[in-house]
């Protein structure tokens, strides 16, 4: 079959005629004005060199500069061999850090009033690994001068001893004590059947924080043994060195918002890292291990794999339940010395804050549940329930405090001795709790008054 042949048109009689035409037009419009070709050919000419020397005196647009990538402004410090990092100094910027324990901080992340009081002042307020610039040491060596601390006890003092001058603000007691754990098929089931045998003592290899949990167990264990007439001498105690440098991972130091986002990136009910005995008990090398009460408690028993024969919680002395309790807030001796007003928005927060909690346990527990370690919501209540929410420095926290600090002075966790009474500022509270008294009275008088909201109205 033959191809089919497509001609195309010869557009060049067209063009030709088309040019003609246009010719003929440029010379009946030259002829109008009394032009001849000569002289539009010279105009054009003059035209053309007018524009090529307007383009020659601009400069050729240069391609948009790409955005350099902020360079970091990190103050890098090196402590045995290790850099330490933290963002410089700025007091229009507030940071805070907590452990995942019961405090008014715990609850008031989640609500914002604290960020608010700040903001109304024009102050930044964020959690301390919000940045990556600031690492978790701060949390530990409080070597961030704008940084306000509601955690456990023993950090702080072995800051204040032996590091740098902080300030102690205020405190919320918990009972909880400490428990003794055993396997749940042993023949242990109570404190005199320990004798003789293994009790586990962890030792952080981390020599940049302080020892917190070892501190507890240590303490837990000798009051465990003395309340059963049992010396140390009576067990043989088993120490069990461990890492503890989850604080370096590299997936650990990306910014967090809250620290919601860190115990949630830990998966901490079930991460070992926070319980570095379990496994060893569990694997026979140990005995017994110290545990606290309630909380650590209840998620170990619900594994079917241990009980608890002692609990410290229950007895009647509660000079015996401090165990990194109280949690307490400290800040640097130069945030409470040159810039008193941010301390005290920040107390005034914890305050507020506090007796929201109070009159709202169940929902105060809901928001715990995400960050410390009872087994639920539920439970969280039952372990908060009976708790002032509102920080305090009454005669009760007092002495708890320097129980715990005497105990790490006598057993060589801190170098220096210090008095507790004079660590302590109470104006701090004070202002704190005349500010958000202040707060409610005008709120609730808002529609009592004759003028209404027409307040130091002149006669």
């Amino acid at each position: 079959m033959a191809k089919k042949t497509t001609l195309k048109p010869d557009n060049s009689k067209n063009l030709e005629s088309g040019l003609g035409d246009l010719a003929k037009l440029v010379l009946g419009k030259l002829d109008e004005h009394g032009l001849t070709m000569e002289q539009a050919v010279s105009a054009m000419q003059a035209a053309g060199t007018e524009v090529a020397a307007e383009k020659a005196a601009k400069p050729p647009k240069k391609a948009p500069a790409k955005k350099a990538k902020p360079k970091s402004t990190a103050v890098i410090n090196v402590v045995d061999g290790q850099k330490l990092s933290t963002v410089a100094l700025d007091w229009k910027q507030v940071w805070y850090t907590n452990c995942p324990m019961v405090s008014a901080n715990n609850v008031d992340q989640e609500l914002g009033w604290c960020r608010q009081e700040f903001k109304n002042m024009g102050i930044e307020y964020d959690y301390m690994r919000h940045t990556r610039d600031n690492d978790f040491y701060p949390h530990y060596r409080h070597n961030l001068k704008n940084l306000i601390r509601f955690g456990g006890l023993y950090p702080p003092i072995a800051v204040h001893a032996d590091l740098s001058k902080t300030v102690l603000l205020g405190a919320t007691w918990v009972y909880e004590g400490g428990c003794m754990a055993v396997r749940i098929d042993d023949k242990i089931s109570q404190m005199k059947d320990l004798k003789g045998k293994k009790i586990g003592l962890s030792k952080s290899m981390n020599t940049l924080k302080n020892d917190w949990w070892r501190i507890q167990e240590h303490m837990g264990i000798l009051s465990m043994l003395e309340l059963n007439n049992m010396t140390k001498d009576d067990v043989e105690i088993v120490e069990f060195p461990y890492p503890d440098d989850w604080y370096n991972d590299p997936k650990m130091l990306a910014p967090m918002n809250n620290p919601t986002d860190l115990w949630a990136a830990r998966d901490h009910k079930h991460d070992l890292a926070f319980r570095p005995l379990e496994t060893a008990l569990l694997e026979g090398k140990v005995d017994a291990i110290y545990t606290q009460s309630k909380v650590f408690q209840h998620l170990q028993e619900d594994t079917g794999k241990i009980k608890m024969i002692e609990d410290l919680s229950r007895y009647p002395d509660w000079t015996k339940q401090v165990a990194n309790t109280p949690a307490i807030i400290t800040c640097t001796k130069e945030m409470a010395d040159k810039h008193p007003e941010l301390v005290v928005a920040y107390m005034k927060a914890m305050v507020k804050v506090g007796h929201w909690a109070n009159q709202h346990k169940p929902a105060a527990s809901a928001i715990l549940d995400h960050q410390t370690f009872y087994r639920d919501a539920q439970d969280t209540y039952r372990g908060i329930k009976d708790v002032d929410m509102v920080p305090s420095l009454n005669a009760t926290n007092m002495k708890a405090i320097k129980i715990g600090k005497d105990f790490m002075l006598e057993h060589g966790y801190i170098k220096n001795d210090f008095d507790v009474d004079k660590w302590a500022r109470p104006e701090f509270l004070q202002q704190g709790v005349h500010a958000w008294m202040e707060e409610e009275y005008a709120k609730k008088s808002w529609g009592r008054l004759k003028e209404g909201a027409v307040l130091n109205k002149k006669a």
